[in-house]
């Protein structure tokens, strides 16, 4: 039984539908009863569970072949980086208790410095807890997700201007499409195998780099007008970004992100791990996201 959690979310729900193609066992883990309909269709156990329930949690992985795991961030939350602490705090609490054979978690690239790094800071602090569970691990560090460019096809459609923190515009930087990363999660999970010593790291990112130019004509074919990508001042960040419905704090923990992304620190750890590549080039990422698909952008 292979047990993922945030199953309705991009990532995981790419996982749940690589899995299942492949005949797999499936145990969903959700928090809003109202979303499993999809996932039962599909041939899923649901469960419903909190992730700041310790024991529902460990409830959930009993009998897991492996699990699967990504720390959810509310990006309203008042302070963000103590709530992501909080939530880690209770899967290791969870994993300690169920004691699963493997488990995968969705972290972040750059989650190896030890420098201030913002929110990757905190999956830098959820590999360092998870690697003193008695199980066997794997980190799937993830690059910036394709789709959350999306967010930006508001304002580039009224304004014609794609305002960018990845600064210089023309530094290309990874990326990759959420989806890629749940069937990367997928196949890691089916492989099963030992691969030497855990934790295993496993980097995921697209199958090139873009730049903001490329991304802001990429909006602009979705968006059939001319779309051109300016360097957003870095007075204006937080304020531009609380404008978008971020908290102060999780605004913070970007901000912060962008500085070490803009030093050009933000990548894979050499020489350790590996690297796996996506097939999902940026335009098919954001293409349901047309203005004229129907669609729900979270």
């Amino acid at each position: 039984m292979f047990v993922i959690f945030g199953a309705t979310g991009k990532v995981g729900k790419a996982t749940v539908t690589s899995l299942s193609a492949e005949g797999a066992p499936v145990r969903a883990v959700l928090r809003d009863p109202a979303k499993a309909a999809p996932l039962a269709a599909l041939g899923c156990e649901i469960a419903i569970v909190e992730i700041g329930d310790a024991d529902a949690m460990a409830g959930a992985m009993r009998n897991a072949t492996a699990v699967q795991l990504i720390c959810p961030i509310d990006p309203h939350a008042a302070d963000a980086s103590r709530q992501m602490l909080r939530s880690i705090e209770r899967m290791a609490e969870a994993i300690d208790a169920a004691r699963p054979p493997r488990v995968l978690a969705i972290s972040d690239y750059g989650a190896h410095l030890t420098i201030d790094t913002g929110i990757t800071s905190l999956f830098r602090a959820m590999e360092e807890r998870f690697r003193q569970c008695a199980t066997r691990m794997v980190f799937l560090r993830s690059a910036e997700h394709m789709e959350n460019w999306a967010r930006y096809l508001k304002i580039a459609g009224e304004t014609g201007i794609l305002p960018s923190m990845h600064q210089p515009l023309s530094r290309p930087f990874p990326t990759v499409s959420a989806a890629d990363i749940g069937d990367m999660a997928a196949d890691l999970l089916l492989a099963g195998e030992d691969h030497g010593p855990s934790p295993r790291i496993v980097h995921g990112e697209g199958p090139r780099e873009y730049t903001a130019l490329e991304i802001a004509a990429a909006l602009g074919r979705l968006l059939t007008q001319d779309v051109v990508a300016r360097e957003l001042p870095r007075a204006d960040w937080p304020a531009t970004l609380m404008r978008a419905g971020l908290s102060a704090s999780y605004a913070d923990l970007i901000v912060r992100l962008a500085d070490v992304h803009n030093k050009g620190l933000i990548g894979v750890e050499a020489g350790v791990g590996e690297i796996r590549r996506g097939r999902t080039e940026l335009s098919a990422a954001l293409g349901p996201f047309r203005p004229d698909a129907q669609r729900v952008v979270s």
